[in-house]
Formats: C-alpha cells, sequence, structure tokens
C-alpha cells in the first residue's frame, strides 16, 4: 500500500528513537503520495515510553536539561499525529505506557492487541504526563477516572480501557497490523481535504463556543464545496440513486 505509511518504534524512547520517529512522521506530513499513517511497535511491545537508563544517565549529567526531550521530541511528535492533515491509525501491537499511551490516544482512530498492557506510568517514576495524556485520557474517560489512573499509575488492560470509554478495535495480537492496514487502506481512499478538514473541526470543539465552531464548520465548508472530490461524490451518489430507481422502476 503505497498510499499507507506504516512507522514504527522500537520498545523504548531512546534519543535515537525518538529523533528517527519524529523524522519519519514529519516525512508522511509532508509525502503528498502518503494518504493515512500507520503507527505502531515492535514485537509485543507498542512503546514502553521513555528510555530510563539513558534518563538516568541525562540526570547525573545534567538535571537540569533531563526535561528538555519534553519540548523538542515528545510535544513535536504528538502534535503530528494530532494535526498532521491525514488520518493516523495506532496499531496497539502490545504493552504501552507512558508517551506510549499519549502518542496512542493522539492518533486518530486505534486497534488495540487484546493482550496488551496499558499504563500512565508517570508518577512511578517521579514525573507528571506529556504526550498530550492530561488532556486525551481526560477526554476518554472523564476526570475522575484519569485522576485515579494517573495519580495511581497502576496499569490496565484493554478491556478495562474501552469500558471506561476508550475507542478502537480489540483483536487477536496477530490481527493489530492488518487490521490497523486495512483501516488506513480504507481512510486512504477517502477524500483527503474532507478528512483533513474533519481532524481541524474535532481538534479545535473543545476551546470553541458553539457560535464559534458554527462558523468554522459553515468555512471548512464552503472550502470543501468547491473541491474535484465533493464534485465527483455528489455525482457518484446521484448517479446512484438514479440507476436503483432505474433497476426498482
Amino acid at each position: 500500500m503505497s498510499n499507507v505509511a506504516v512507522v514504527r518504534m522500537g520498545p523504548t524512547l531512546t534519543l535515537a528513537e525518538k529523533e528517527g520517529l519524529l523524522a519519519a512522521l514529519r516525512a508522511a506530513a509532508a509525502d503528498e503520495t502518503v494518504r493515512a499513517v500507520v503507527l505502531t511497535g515492535t514485537g509485543t511491545v507498542f512503546s514502553r515510553g521513555q528510555d530510563l537508563r539513558e534518563l538516568d544517565a541525562a540526570l547525573r549529567t545534567d538535571p537540569a536539561t533531563a526535561s528538555d526531550t519534553v519540548e523538542r521530541h515528545y510535544n513535536p511528535i504528538t502534535l503530528l499525529l494530532a494535526t498532521m492533515p491525514k488520518p493516523v491509525v495506532a496499531a496497539v501491537n502490545g504493552t504501552c505506557a507512558g508517551a506510549g499511551l499519549g502518542f496512542a490516544l493522539a492518533c486518530d482512530l486505534q486497534v488495540w492487541s487484546a493482550t496488551a498492557t496499558l499504563a500512565t506510568a508517570f508518577t512511578k517514576v517521579g514525573l507528571t504526563c506529556d504526550s498530550g495524556l492530561s488532556a486525551t485520557l481526560v477526554r476518554a474517560v472523564g476526570h475522575a477516572r484519569a485522576s485515579a489512573l494517573v495519580l495511581l499509575a497502576e496499569p490496565f488492560t484493554v478491556e478495562q480501557a474501552l469500558a471506561w470509554g476508550f475507542a478502537g478495535d480489540v483483536v487477536a495480537p496477530e490481527e493489530v497490523e492488518p487490521r490497523a492496514l486495512a483501516l488506513a487502506a480504507r481512510l486512504a481512499a477517502a477524500a483527503p481535504h474532507a478528512l483533513a478538514a474533519s481532524k481541524r473541526l474535532l481538534a479545535a470543539s473543545a476551546g470553541r463556543s458553539l457560535p464559534d465552531t458554527l462558523r468554522a464548520e459553515a468555512a471548512e465548508q464552503a472550502a470543501l464545496g468547491l473541491t474535484p472530490d465533493h464534485a465527483a461524490a455528489v455525482a457518484a451518489f446521484v448517479g446512484l440513486g438514479r440507476r436503483r430507481l432505474g433497476r426498482e422502476g
């Protein structure tokens, strides 16, 4: 599927891994031939989050700069996943913790391995949320549940997550990537400008009043109404309706 880019992470987020991930996502976002992206991991790990050995070394060298990676890597990675003008599917093939969970929830759609273990993990190493998790987790499960998951940092199952409000498909481990690729192919075949506009509207919805939302929707609709994709889709729909009427007649 040349119009679907698969971006694969290593088990832990070392400096090299974060820089490679950021570069790969930037390349996918800029490539006009790529219409959808799948983010996944390797083996039975989606991502355990920050590599703690590397973090320990950074703290020993210069504690004042050890957290610079949040601004340099985690923030731009999360922003790319959430705001690139093409859909991103998280194929969560296994363990998903810390920034890994933030990355998964920043994606537009998720496919979860039925055997995956999830965790926020941050407070167990004396840190707090990054990668947008303080916002995406609240939106997914509500403030009270998110507070418990972040403050206690206990691992939880995919079944629990879906019962609390997570979205996505739950499949056997070997079906995660094929299901994600199928979803991405379906999205890649859709009208790209409509998908990009929908991402923009959904991303901004939490901070907008209803009048502002309505104005934004109207502006996006007006712009999309001028695209060839819109005209072709409407013509195809009308043509299908005529053919059905002809058969019924």
